[in-house]
């Protein structure tokens, strides 16, 4: 089985500015798994541990993904939840665009059986996974900067594998498809 997902990369320069921001996470209380800047990604679609017979279908489902590239911005940290946080992340705004994204793989991928999400799509790109909660974590995401960590142009989209490491995920871009 090859776990996979669907993903918009985060460029180079964001990646490096989110490095520099982690080290102020890195100082709280509690204990945290920052994820890699190389891995920071907005995910369209999770699609778990797919049959590796079927990941020419995924392919081909999704080249056939018509999108304008479009200009995404990556916001300040934040806690998924101010009382009892599990991910420290940066929001996302667009004007729509990643939403509508998101949707289009959801109908070309449910023929192919991945069911649609359910819950309302919120673009993000996860800083750190909170694996135990110290509240010292709420005065360090404070302590980080408040202005965003940049814009950029979205010009592809990518099927990713996810290997699970005791490290930490090793992501392979599989496909790259243009929008």
């Amino acid at each position: 089985m090859v776990r996979t997902f669907v993903a918009i990369d985060l460029p180079e320069e964001i990646r490096e500015r989110v490095r520099k921001s982690q080290a102020i996470l890195a100082q709280s209380g509690g204990r945290l798994a920052l994820v890699d800047p190389a891995n920071l990604h907005v995910t369209l679609k999770f699609l778990g541990e797919v049959e590796p017979g079927k990941i020419g279908a995924i392919i081909e489902a999704l080249r056939a993904v018509r999108a304008a590239p479009f200009e995404l911005t990556v916001g300040c940290a934040a806690c998924n939840s101010p009382r009892r946080p599990r991910v420290v992340w940066c929001d996302i705004t667009d004007t729509g665009e990643s939403a509508a994204l998101s949707r289009q793989v959801d109908d070309l991928l449910e023929p192919l059986g991945f069911p649609r999400e359910r819950r309302p799509f919120r673009p993000h790109a996860t800083l750190a996974r909170v694996k135990e909660f110290h509240p010292s974590l709420l005065g360090q995401v404070q302590c980080m900067p408040r202005e965003p960590f940049g814009r950029f142009r979205v010009e592809s989209i990518k099927l990713k594998k996810s290997t699970l490491t005791p490290r930490g995920s090793v992501y392979e871009d599989l496909v790259e498809v243009a929008l």
